[in-house]
């Protein structure tokens, strides 16, 4: 365009020229024009495209590696800084996609094209816009250097945001109860603000960088025409009005290399602060995932339903002492083994071991004789229905959340759930919602009562029909009357059915074929209620603690 608009002011200056020529020349310039309109909507149209299609495919990959890491890794990562690196940081690079790509490939064709137009121009032209490059590029690199280590600050404060917010969402019925409001609202001000002034401090770095970038354009332009009126002054007059066209061309060819860098510029804006998310974002990625899979993803033995520990210690990866200490027992295909003991004692853990939320330090985990790290996680977990400590509800209908356990498959049928929810003693109070079992239950299960989420939850572990059931101090939220009948149902319907039981109340184990007494990880105690009541003294003073005389007498 600027060789056509040259081409118009010789003309204009020439005598003898004809109005179609210059009309034809400007009739070029609306065509590139134009052309450049077209092809900036379809790039425009092909990039957005695939900025979004790699923000979808790193999102999914980062999601997947999340459900894949082990407990011990996942704890490397909070739950806020998780959700910021697959939200907020994902997006951030996505921007950096969507406009780099644009700027990175225009941007050097552009200024390629213009140098190379203007390069024997005059080099008193050239000196006058390489200093305006290297002026641009020093202040570019000054603040890269200021601004890129408080990029990183930023998303660590936002993952801090979200840190409060959801702390204040999950435990907004103690806040309230607790009249915590403004204590809740001044934890949020405090990060809200370091937040704002981090920010406000790398946008106000930045924004040094457009009036330095218009003051070296419009320098340039007036230095441009300053040079050029001295050799157009000290020229012949045959000459005059090619070093007046060379000026225009030179101006507008300048600019172009100056908006090249420009558009350089604008992707260094971004480019921090996307490297700091990039980095978030494998530093999940690259985590090792220390649980492998086994080979196994077949029956290969001839024991069903048994489960053994065989010289078992724990440590948490990052911890000096042991949890769990040469831990030795096997459960058999249909009996009940309970585990008690103090809190904090390692009767979870324990448990965690056997789906492998954990991996033994020591020893050896067997299920149905193969050791479990032998076997695929997904064979290993539909052997098993696991019931949390926690109750777990998701964001479905009540039948969702009971049919969840057949892995999406759709394979528990309408009968099934409900017979779950029957055994878990919850069909009295699911079907008198207002549309029974397909009553929608909110995330986490707020509009439910705690015994309520939990026997919904017992009914997930029923629907699965598996080998193994492990409860993890699952009858905790339960009234005496509901736990016993619920145990009985329960022994009813799984039968031949293997079942661990991690449990704070001596009533809801004292029926077990066999009750492992667990204190500061060692097992202590091993044998029926009677016979550990006669032979260990930590089973018998929890008893005491929590029978009366004469149901001790009695047991």
């Amino acid at each position: 365009m600027p060789d056509y608009m040259s081409q118009i002011t010789v003309l204009v200056q020439t005598e003898g020229s004809q109005m179609s020529e210059i009309i034809e020349n400007g009739a070029y310039m609306l065509g590139c024009a134009l052309g450049s309109l077209i092809s900036a909507i379809i790039v425009g149209y092909i990039i957005s495209g695939i900025a979004a299609t790699f923000s979808m495919n790193v999102r999914k990959k980062l999601f997947y590696k999340v459900e894949n890491l082990a407990m011990s890794e996942i704890k490397d990562f909070s739950t806020s800084s998780l959700i910021t690196r697959t939200t907020n940081d994902i997006t951030q690079i996505q921007m950096l996609v969507a406009m780099g790509l644009q700027l990175m490939i225009k941007a050097p064709i552009t200024a390629v094209w213009a140098i190379s137009k203007i390069l024997n121009k005059s080099w008193q032209w050239s000196a006058l816009t390489g200093v305006g490059v290297v002026i641009l590029l020093s202040v570019i690199g000054i603040l890269m250097v200021i601004v890129m280590p408080k990029f990183k600050i930023v998303q660590k404060l936002i993952d801090k945001v979200n840190g409060v917010t959801r702390e204040n969402l999950t435990g907004i019925r103690v806040v309230r109860a607790f009249n915590a409001e403004k204590y809740q609202e001044d934890k949020f001000e405090e990060v809200n603000t370091r937040l704002t002034n981090q920010q406000l401090f790398n946008q106000k770095t930045f924004a040094i960088l457009s009036p330095t970038m218009y003051l070296v354009m419009y320098f340039l332009t007036l230095g441009i025409y300053f040079i050029g009126a001295y050799l157009i002054k000290d020229s012949l007059m045959a000459d005059k009005i090619g070093i007046f066209g060379d000026m225009v061309v030179f101006s507008s060819y300048g600019m172009q290399v100056i908006m090249s860098f420009l558009m350089l510029a604008m992707i260094f804006m971004m480019l921090p602060r996307a490297q700091v998310s990039a980095e978030r974002i494998n530093e999940v990625l690259d985590t090792d995932i220390t649980i492998k899979d086994g080979t196994i993803n077949s029956n290969t033995t001839n024991e069903v339903g048994t489960v053994e520990f065989k010289d078992v210690s724990f440590k948490y990866p990052d911890g000096e002492e042991y949890v769990l200490k040469d831990i030795s027992f096997k459960a058999y295909k249909g009996e009940t083994v309970a585990f008690i003991g103090s809190t904090g004692s390692g009767k979870s853990t324990l448990i965690n071991l056997i789906p492998r939320f954990y991996e033994a330090t020591e020893g050896a985990v067997l299920v149905d004789g193969v050791n479990v790290k032998d076997y695929t996680q997904e064979f290993l977990h539909n052997k098993i229905g696991y019931v949390s400590q926690k109750a777990v509800i998701f964001n479905d209908t009540v039948k969702g959340n009971v049919a969840y356990g057949d892995n999406g498959k759709g394979e528990i049928s309408d009968e099934k759930v409900k017979k779950a929810i029957e055994v878990a003693q919850g069909k009295d109070f699911v079907e008198k919602m207002e549309h029974g079992y397909e009553t929608h239950m909110s995330q986490g299960g707020t509009n439910v009562s705690g015994g309520q989420k939990q026997r919904i939850s017992i009914a997930r572990a029923i629907a699965r029909d598996p080998e193994i059931y492990i409860f993890d101090d699952s009858f905790s939220a339960l009234d005496y009357k509901t736990d016993s009948v619920l145990r009985k149902e329960l022994k009813k319907y799984t039968g031949d059915k293997t079942t661990l039981i991690v449990a704070q109340r001596i009533g809801t184990i004292m029926n077990a074929d066999k009750i492992l007494v667990i204190d500061e990880g060692k097992v202590v105690g091993m044998g029926t209620h009677k016979e550990l009541l006669k032979t260990c003294e930590v089973y018998k003073q929890i008893a005491i603690s929590q029978l009366s005389k004469e149901e001790l007498e009695n047991a």
